[in-house]
């Protein structure tokens, strides 16, 4: 397989991949452009690459730094903008990881909360109701914290040695 194949054949699997992930496919596709691509490409280079257009590329750029999981480089002597993608898997598996908690589970918390606590009627059904999502809720706010965690190893000499030993 040549070089240009391959790439392109990487580019489009992590785009369709990518809303499995709770991301559109274009803003996947530029994350896995700009994750393989050895120097920083411009807007122009995303848009060509990609055959999107310039509202499309910018809208997903902004949103992928919005994630932490891009970043804007200056060249010298450049007027144009580029750009660039977290190259630490590590990092970046944390930037989602903690992107994706603030995004979805948070906010799914919130109302597993308040369905499990707020149901004022008594009737059976509502109690099963209430005691069926409070477990949901203590389940989810679990997992939350795991991932809290998990994300925080950089802090953790217990947690870096193990991430070590896995290497």
């Amino acid at each position: 397989m040549e070089f240009k194949e391959a790439k392109n054949k990487f580019v489009q699997t992590w785009g369709a991949l990518g809303s499995q992930w709770g991301i559109n496919k274009t803003m996947a596709q530029i994350h896995a452009l700009l994750m393989v691509s050895k120097e920083p490409l411009s807007m122009e280079d995303i848009m060509e690459e990609l055959q999107i257009s310039r509202g499309n590329a910018s809208m997903n750029i902004r949103a992928l730094m919005d994630w932490g999981i891009v970043y804007k480089e200056f060249k010298q002597g450049e007027r144009k903008e580029f750009f660039t993608a977290e190259k630490d898997l590590d990092e970046l598996a944390i930037k989602i990881a903690k992107e994706r908690s603030k995004r979805e589970i948070k906010p799914a918390l919130k109302v597993l909360k308040e369905v499990s606590t707020g149901v004022e009627e008594k009737s059976t059904e509502a109690k099963y109701f209430a005691e069926q999502t409070d477990k949901l809720y203590e389940f989810v706010l679990k997992t939350d914290n795991i991932i809290e965690k998990a994300t925080e190893y950089k802090d953790n000499w217990l947690t870096k040695l193990l991430m070590k030993m896995m290497k």
